[in-house]
């Protein structure tokens, strides 16, 4: 983090005296910090203190109150190499979600080149209220990091919801950004390797506006697009129903709502890729008759529906993998996870499956982190602790490439 620029952002919440606490920690690894508070927050830390650790004035007003001096919200969105909101109130997010530019902060915000966290701060009603999870949702959707505490082992200071996470936390999620940057510009190891990645749920249709389907968000799916392409590779995204999109030009995605579509879009996009990693939850079964029209409820005493199996994507791939390809499969378990995890490495001839169970707090659906374990075809197993799918992606990769030939 040495010779960083980061604007420091605060807002009014009690959480604004762990500011200096992040502060230090920024200083002491070398990067230079900004600090930009908001009206409200100079009501819970005064600007003096906050001066006095970063060695630079507080940016407050649009003006300076000595001599009417401008500050350029611009200009700070230039020099920044990333911008922390730490703590950041509901009312902040949500202005940062609507484009709502009130204050010093949030023009800065909008002005903003460098990568964005935010830390929420606020109680537990608020956190979980439906507005603030759109606004952190939107927020998400437009590459904002959110660093928010969690209930169980990612919350390793015992952060709960709704409280800002620990200044040590938010300064490790930054630090490790910037080091995975700086190892993107120089790791290339799938440079000209194609790589098929398929993701997200799949939704099999009983009429014209119900559906089978699961929890899935896509984000681990995603993630891993996310970071073939930084590496170098041409993927190939065949992806189900997500309000995700890839960032990555390299990235080409296939949008597909069924099985049967994911398995002809993989089958066909198989042929020429050098791997192919199915992380997609795909439906099992899928209704034997799908009405055109909505099946009404009235006149009926009940329903019956009848199922019958999908195309097993893995397996068929499977079946047509040359010795130049690579293929890597999920497990989602609830029980005798390694048991069942090791039988469809074998019978899907995969060269390693990811492993994660449902019984694991903080991992499978719907969840911004995972807690996997690695099979491997020739016995091994790597067990990994509970992180951020971005992190997950990370490693699964990692391990995947040096099986590359």
């Amino acid at each position: 983090m040495k010779n960083k620029h980061i604007v420091l952002g605060i807002t009014g919440s009690i959480a604004a005296y762990k500011a200096c606490s992040l502060i230090r920690l920024f200083v002491k690894a070398g990067a230079e910090v900004q600090v930009v508070i908001t009206p409200a927050g100079k009501e819970f830390i005064t600007p003096v203190t906050l001066s006095a650790l970063t060695g630079k004035p507080v940016v407050s007003e649009f003006f300076a109150a000595n001599d009417g001096t401008w500050h350029s919200h611009v200009d700070l969105g230039l020099w920044a190499d990333a911008m922390v909101i730490a703590p950041a109130t509901a009312s902040t997010l949500g202005k940062m979600a609507h484009g709502i530019a009130d204050n010093m902060l949030l023009t800065t915000y909008m002005s903003m080149k460098a990568p964005v966290f935010v830390a929420p701060a606020m109680d537990l009603d608020m956190y979980r209220h439906p507005a603030t999870t759109a606004n952190l949702d939107t927020l998400r959707s437009r590459g904002v990091q959110v660093i928010e505490a969690a209930d169980g082992e990612l919350a390793s200071h015992l952060c709960g919801k709704g409280r800002m996470q620990e200044p040590e936390y938010i300064f490790d999620v930054v630090d490790r950004f910037f080091h995975h940057q700086e190892h993107e510009a120089t790791l290339q190891d799938l440079a000209g390797k194609r790589v098929l990645i398929t993701a997200g749920p799949t939704h099999e249709h009983i009429d014209a506006v119900r559906y089978i389907g699961n929890c899935s968000s896509g984000k681990m799916g995603l993630a891993l697009a996310e970071d073939c392409a930084a590496r170098g590779a041409e993927v190939q995204l065949v992806c189900g129903p997500v309000s995700l999109q890839p960032k990555h030009p390299a990235i080409h995605t296939t949008w597909v709502t069924s099985a049967a579509e994911m398995h002809e879009a993989a089958t066909r996009l198989f042929a020429t890729a050098h791997a192919a990693i199915l992380c997609a939850a795909v439906a099992d079964f899928t209704p034997a008759h799908t009405a055109v029209q909505k099946i009404k409820r009235e006149g009926k005493a009940g329903m019956t529906l009848e199922l019958v199996p999908t195309p097993d994507i893995a397996a068929s791939l499977g079946a047509l993998k040359q010795p130049w390809q690579r293929m890597v499969g999920f497990a989602l378990e609830t029980d005798n996870e390694l048991q069942h995890a090791a039988d469809k490495l074998k019978r899907k001839n995969l060269d390693f499956i990811v492993l994660n169970s449902l019984r694991d707090e903080g991992a499978g659906f719907a969840c911004d982190t995972n807690k996997v374990t690695l099979l491997y075809a020739d016995g091994r197993q790597q067990a990994y602790p509970l992180k951020s799918k971005t992190e997950v992606a990370q490693d699964i990769i990692d391990a995947l490439c040096p099986l590359l030939p």
